[in-house]
């Protein structure tokens, strides 16, 4: 037992982790071992599955079922077919079953194997895929023509296999479903597997007779009309979800079928099962110049949801999502259907799926469950609500201050962008939040805040990945020490443009984007929030350069507020004390230790330790500020609802406001 099960989880995580195999964790696998059927649980993912994410049931049981009369309603008769393979799983079994289990019965081979590759389906989406099926594969496959899942289906193919062994004498090794990929079966790993390369390499040489057939799918650069609506269509997604998120496709592909909405024409109706799951069974085709509200809201009273999916007619796709899961899940399976459709050139041209198979699909309690199971909810905390969903920059977050607070808004629940020089730096701090909290949590970006066109792309790029923009964090900054005598012109410049020229250039492109979610959902709060300093609130001596930045981020801290409350959005600024343990503080050559200690701003130092010792007497509370004590006032500035223009001290009492 132990090596069957060993072997079908072998096989599952193989081909589940190979997208061109599996998308969305779809496809399904089982093994048989005397009356007993291991068939992977419905809404497991095949890529990381192991033996509890397969069920147990009895083959007798199942067998049972195909003689069994049901009703003919759609609904009553999937009940009724779900109550009685629920009946068939082995005592103590509490998963649900694939709704394929009767079908993998059916199988008399020990291993099944059910996929639906996009070159497969663009056999089997294509208008000739029936009656190329046997010139390609001969007698070792059936066909069954367009057959609604679950019992429907497993009858249908019971009939076509009766006829199969009446004339070989044997079961068949391959099924090709009309819309619905290949099933192969096999007593052994080996053969399965020289069965799906064989499929594979005769579909793939098919195809490769028309050079014609372009499908790459590498991401371009998103045009200036898809970033500019990207963030209205998140807003109106989540007035019905709270949260969301939008995604921006642009390639080649997509660019062939987006040229006008006649060329998109050929994707307005799914092609299998999956896409109608994760992307609903159209996209919004959306023109240049229409206004998005009403597009969006009429969609919506036509169909009784929202789009998955909107084709910005000549610019690009955006997918939708309550979640950037769901939205990346959605693309996938456009995208997919997008090289289904070209695929199907070799064979016909498409054939897209009836809308009563469509609407069967909508309605149908099954796959209804297996996206609940995909995109599960649940109860969070108080402070995840506060920051669940939420799309936040965090310029300079690839250490320090930065990333302390990167890491604890995606903690919470929001998706973080970290905008550092230190490319590096910033993708591997992303690369450690997506690994703690998720694919997708984060990414990392470099970015100049001193340079106009760098802080552009960097909130172009926020708007590709997540849709919009709730949380500007102006953290990224320089001191260089020095006093009067001894500080260049060149070195005032550098720290006044990323202290505070910066934070102007952050606040200019990030409100841009808040004002446009504004529109769309007119209670919408948004926050821009400075990372200052204690010298914002006073004087520094032999630091005039980093003061006067610091003072000067307070004034547009206040004036920025004034101006922008009015689109719901809170500007404020954090004024920590010393953060003696950070990089900034404490690195040994360029730190502020070591320049102020070569600056001569503490009489009588003679070592950098000192220095420290020296600024931790200043602090009634004993001790330097730590990134804990930036991160809790940051929840505190976006949690709070009523104040804007201030500058919080974070100073363990150093610095106090009379």
């Amino acid at each position: 037992m132990k090596e069957i099960i060993y072997s079908l989880i072998e096989f599952s995580r193989r081909y589940g982790s190979d997208e061109r195999y599996v998308l969305a964790g779809g496809g399904n696998t089982s093994a048989k071992l005397g009356d007993v059927l291991y068939v992977k649980a419905s809404g497991t993912r095949l890529r990381d599955i192991d033996e509890r994410g397969f069920v147990k049931m009895s083959l007798p049981s199942l067998h049972s079922m195909f003689n069994k009369e049901y009703p003919p309603d759609d609904a009553a008769r999937e009940a009724s077919a779900l109550s009685d393979m629920l009946s068939a799983l082995l005592p103590g079994e509490t998963g649900r079953p694939s709704v394929e289990c009767m079908l993998h019965a059916l199988f008399p081979q020990t291993y099944v194997l059910h996929l639906h590759p996009a070159l497969v389906n663009g056999f089997t989406c294509g208008v000739d895929g029936a009656r190329r099926c046997a010139e390609l594969f001969g007698e070792d496959a059936v066909w069954i023509g367009l057959t609604k899942p679950g019992y429907i289906l497993a009858k249908a193919c019971r009939s076509v296999f009766e006829a199969y062994q009446a004339r070989s004498g044997r079961a068949p090794d391959l099924l090709f479903m009309q819309n619905h990929g290949v099933i192969a079966a096999a007593d052994s790993i080996a053969a399965l597997d020289s069965l799906m390369k064989r499929v594979i390499s005769t579909i793939a040489a098919t195809v490769n007779i028309n050079k014609n057939i372009n499908i790459n799918t590498e991401q371009l650069a998103p045009p200036d009309t898809a970033i500019a609506i990207a963030p209205a269509l998140r807003t109106l997604y989540a007035r019905l979800n709270k949260t969301a998120c939008a995604v921006i496709h642009k390639s080649d592909l997509i660019d062939s079928y987006i040229q006008t909405a006649q060329t998109a024409g050929v994707l307005t109706r799914p092609f299998n099962p999956d896409q109608i799951v994760y992307c609903k069974d159209a996209p919004l085709i959306l023109e240049q110049g229409c206004d998005p509200e009403e597009s969006f809201c009429a969609y919506i009273e036509s169909h009784g949801y929202p789009p998955k999916i909107v084709a910005l007619i000549g610019a690009a796709i955006i997918a939708l999502g309550a979640t950037k899961k769901e939205a990346d899940t959605a693309l996938s399976l456009f995208l997919d259907a997008a090289r289904i459709a070209r695929y199907s050139q070799a064979f016909g041209g498409p054939l897209p799926l009836t809308d009563e198979f469509s609407r069967f699909i909508l309605q149908w309690e099954v796959e209804n469950y297996r996206q609940r199971v995909s995109f599960p909810g649940g109860a969070k905390s108080r402070s995840d609500e506060i920051i669940k969903g939420k799309v936040c920059v965090v310029t300079g977050g690839a250490q320090g201050f930065g990333e302390g607070i990167a890491r604890a808004l995606a903690e919470q629940g929001g998706y973080v962008v970290i905008a550092d020089m230190n490319e590096a730096g910033a993708q591997a701090a992303a690369q450690s939040i997506c690994a703690e909290c998720g694919a997708g949590a984060s990414i990392g970006i470099k970015a100049n805040v001193a340079d106009e066109a760098s802080v552009k792309a960097m909130v172009d790029k926020t708007i590709a990945e997540y849709g919009g923009l709730d949380v500007m964090v102006s953290c990224a900054g320089i001191a260089i020490a020095g006093g009067l005598d001894t500080l260049t012109l060149d070195q005032f410049q550098k720290v006044t443009a990323v202290n505070y020229t910066g934070y102007y250039l952050c606040a200019k492109y990030a409100s841009a984007v808040m004002k446009t979610q504004r529109k769309y959902a007119p209670d919408r709060i948004s926050d821009i929030i400075e990372i200052n300093s204690k010298s914002g609130l006073e004087g520094s001596k032999a630091n005039f350069a980093y003061a006067g930045s610091k003072f000067g981020g307070v004034g547009l801290t206040q004036s920025f507020a004034l101006e922008l409350a009015q689109y719901g959005i809170k500007v404020n600024a954090v004024c920590p004390g010393n953060l003696l343990d950070g990089p900034l503080w404490s690195d040994p050559e360029r730190g502020l230790l070591r320049q102020y200690l070569e600056a001569g701003k503490v009489p009588g130092a003679n070592t950098t330790a000192d220095v420290r010792r020296y600024y931790e007497s200043k602090v009634p509370l004993g001790r330097g500020c730590q990134i804990a004590d930036v991160v809790r006032a940051v929840i505190y500035i976006i949690e709070q609802q009523y104040e804007t223009g201030q500058a919080l001290p974070v100073t363990g009492g150093q610095v106090m406001l009379s």
